[in-house]
């Protein structure tokens, strides 16, 4: 019990070191990759922010992997996250055949339920983004995405102001749009 709770002085300072080393040398690749490192833009950045975590955690209180393991491990994230960026933008077929698309959950006021089924969401978990994006009536909203990285994106506005269609380029459902 007394070494699930307290850990020898040996072990405290590896520990403090590889904390620091590897914190930085997150610091240092964000810079060079840029900030899309940490972006939740698709679904690849989001698998990049958990695996980095993990990772950070792993070698933090781990002895194995090495210090130097983790950093190649990690540079060959950012490495691959990159290329999948690059891929992404330079050729369509691999975008299309990578990334989720979003999909549209309200149509104005209007409810979507079999969008909702495809998004494997309930009418409660559309109710509370709603709430989180201080809707107070449904007449409020012009139209509701479920974005490819799991946000709920609510388009709203208490005017009269028409919705670009460019907007919801590309969202599923919004054929549905009047």
């Amino acid at each position: 019990m007394k070494e699930w709770i307290f850990s020898s002085v040996d072990a405290l300072l590896p520990t403090f070191v590889s904390a620091v080393l590897l914190y930085f040398l997150v610091i240092l690749y964000t810079r060079i990759f840029g900030l899309r490192s940490f972006s939740k833009m698709s679904s690849f950045d989001f698998a990049m922010t958990v695996a980095v975590g993990t990772m950070l955690a792993s070698a933090i209180v781990n002895k194995s992997p090495s210090v130097v393991q983790s950093g190649i491990a990690l540079l060959s994230l950012y490495l691959l996250q990159s290329i999948i960026a690059l891929l992404r933008q330079r050729v369509s077929w691999f975008n299309e055949s990578v990334d989720n698309q979003p999909i549209l959950l309200m149509d104005g006021s209007k409810i979507l339920s079999k969008n909702l089924k495809k998004a494997q969401l309930t009418e409660d978990d559309l109710r509370s983004k709603l709430r989180e994006a201080n809707v107070w009536n449904y007449s409020q909203v012009k139209a509701v995405v479920f974005e490819t990285t799991g946000d709920v994106s609510v388009l709203h506005t208490s005017q009269d102001t028409e919705l670009d269609p460019d907007i919801l380029q590309g969202v599923r459902g919004v054929s549905h749009l009047q």
